[in-house]
This record gives C-alpha cells, sequence and structure tokens, in this order.
C-alpha cells in the first residue's frame, strides 16, 4: 500500500555516510510512498556533515537540512524532524548506512495491519560484549518505562503515525526519549525483524557510559520506579530493625538473662551503617528528582535551529491538512 512518507535521519559526525544514504532512499521511497520527504536533522558535528546535508538538498527536491545551534542529542534532534514532518506516515532512520532502507516495506506493511509503531530490530547485535550488555541494560529499563513487552525489540530504525505527536506537542524539556513519548498516545506497538549491517564509516557515538547514562535519564526521568525502589528498600530496612529489635530484647536480654553481654560495638556499627546506606541511597534518589524538577523550572529548550536549507517550510502538517492518504487501521490488536 501506498503512503505518504517523512524519514527524519539525526546527523551527527557522517559526511561519508549520509550521501550514501540519500542516494539509496531515492532509489527506495518511489516503490513505497506516493508522496516523501527526507529530514536530516544535524546535530552541530565536528566534520562537514552540514555541507554534505546541503548538497543533498541542492541534489533532491523532497530533500530538507536543519542544523541545530549545538549538540542536543539524537532524540532531540528527532524530536525536532517529528515536528517538520508534513505527511502522515514517520520513519526514522540512523545516518550510518547500518539500516537498510530497502526494508521499510517490512515496517509499513505490518503498520498496515492496525499497529502505530512498528521497529525494525536487527536479526543479530555486531555489537561486542560489553556494549551488547549495555544495550540490554537499556532496553530493559526502557521495557519499564515503556510498559510494553516490545521495548525489548526497540530501535532507532522505527515507523509510526504522524498523529502520534499530538501526544507530546507541548513538551519542552532537554531530556527526551522518543520512544517513551510515543507510549503517551498508544499502546499499539509491534517489532519486525531486519537486516543490522556492519557500520562502514567510523565507530559508534554511543558509548557504554552514553548508554548507561541514557538509561539513568530514562528511570528517572520519565518513571516513578526509583522512587517506588527506595520506598520498598526503607521497608525492608524497617523489617529488618524489628526483627534486630526482637533478638536483642527478646533473645538476648528474655532467654539468656539480663545479666547477659548485650551486642558490642561491632555489631551497632554495622547495622548504624547498614541503615545510614539505605537512607543515603533514598535521599540521593530524591535528590535526583528534585534536581530534575530544578532544571524543567529553568525551562531550558529541547533544541534551537540554527539554520535550514531545502524544501520550503511554510507547508502545513499532514494532521492539520488531511490530504494525504492514511493506512487503514485493522480491527486486529
Amino acid at each position: 500500500m501506498m503512503v505518504s512518507l517523512s524519514i527524519i535521519v539525526p546527523v551527527y559526525n557522517s559526511e561519508q555516510s549520509i550521501g550514501k544514504l540519500a542516494d539509496a532512499l531515492a532509489d527506495v521511497l518511489p516503490t513505497v510512498a506516493n508522496e516523501y520527504e527526507l529530514i536530516m536533522v544535524e546535530d552541530d558535528s565536528r566534520d562537514a556533515s552540514w555541507q554534505a546535508v546541503e548538497a543533498i538538498t541542492k541534489k533532491y527536491d523532497w530533500a530538507q537540512g536543519i542544523k541545530l545551534m549545538r549538540n542536543y542529542g539524537q532524540h532531540n534532534a528527532i524530536l525536532c524532524g517529528i515536528r517538520t514532518a508534513q505527511y502522515d506516515i514517520i520513519a526514522t532512520m540512523d545516518d550510518d548506512l547500518q539500516h537498510p532502507p530497502e526494508e521499510l516495506h517490512l515496517l509499513l506493511d505490518k503498520l498496515a495491519e492496525g499497529y502505530d509503531v512498528v521497529y525494525g530490530s536487527p536479526q543479530a547485535q555486531p555489537h561486542g560484549l560489553l556494549r551488547g550488555l549495555a544495550s540490554r541494560v537499556t532496553k530493559y529499563f526502557l521495557q519499564q518505562t515503556m510498559g510494553a513487552d516490545v521495548a525489548r525489540e526497540a530501535s532507532a530504525f522505527r515507523v509510526f503515525r504522524t498523529q502520534l505527536r499530538d501526544a507530546f506537542e507541548n513538551y519542552n524539556e532537554p531530556n527526551v526519549i522518543i520512544d517513551v513519548l510515543l507510549t503517551w498516545a498508544t499502546k499499539r506497538f509491534a517489532a519486525v525483524r531486519v537486516t543490522h549491517r556492519p557500520r562502514p564509516y567510523g565507530e559508534s557515538n554511543y558509548s557504554i557510559n552514553k548508554l548507561v547514562n541514557h538509561a539513568f535519564n530514562m528511570m528517572t526521568g520519565f518513571s516513578t520506579v526509583p522512587l517506588r525502589l527506595a520506598s520498598l528498600l526503607g521497608l525492608l530496612m524497617t523489617i529488618f530493625g524489628m526483627v534486630l529489635l526482637f533478638y536483642v530484647l527478646v533473645v538476648r536480654l528474655i532467654i539468656f538473662g539480663w545479666q547477659s553481654e548485650v551486642p558490642g560495638f561491632t555489631f551497632l556499627a554495622s547495622m548504624i551503617a547498614i541503615f545510614s546506606g539505605a537512607q543515603m541511597f533514598a535521599i540521593g534518589i530524591i535528590g535526583e528528582y528534585l534536581a530534575r524538577m530544578h532544571f524543567r523550572l529553568m525551562n531550558k529548550p529541547t533544541y534551537i535551529v540554527r539554520e535550514r536549507v531545502g524544501q520550503p517550510q511554510d507547508v502545513p502538517p499532514a494532521t492539520e491538512q488531511n490530504t494525504h492518504p492514511t493506512l487503514e487501521p485493522s480491527r486486529a490488536d
């Protein structure tokens, strides 16, 4: 089924690959969409990526480039592209040629079954042991935040209905997780297996440290799970303290007599250390949430656009025009 399609590609240090991706999309897009556009959001790269984006917009009249004022992050760049998209279906892809454009039709076919979001999950992960472990941990936290089992199949290669952006139209925070924002609008997620090619140029911008920080930001920025963990820890420490009190008062003083030796300094010091550690852990979690509230009160922007090139930007979104054909939802969930 032919659709109207907006392709969003966050661009960062990819001057060697972004042109080849655009050429591949030029061959594929006419076969899957009757109307289409390519939105490249350049996230203040350190190389000549912006010059490559400008060259693409001169080569293809359906391509446009957006340069951000500074480096805001992949998800912030994607959000910028989502708000710029003018067609009914949005697809997001990486700029490193790992996501094959020729398999876009697999995601669109699944979307036509009545789903709102479809991920292109790689058949095999090409990452190393530590990177793969960090990625699985991140997806575990994403699953806890999204509340959907398909989160374990989440990928930057995704398609979804443009109307979902209405759910986070007024979102204006520096910490952005696109997959979590999509759950604000729908629970109809799916995934299909696609080829995940080796990266032909450079190295991944997602290090293990960034993945861990990403997971931590996900949990504290979009979920109350850490606060519940702190509450559970407090409950467990309270029960533990009551057991100790029973031991000291009943076992030591009653069964063995009032003249028996009471627990010594080592025992008391250990208990104080345990309870103090639990308290500091809970206070630290609460402090993290307070810090995020503080930064949100500062009203820092999600992104700022420096420059735009390519096709005109005065076309209203398809969700407002309602002039483009959409995929008909099915009755099957």
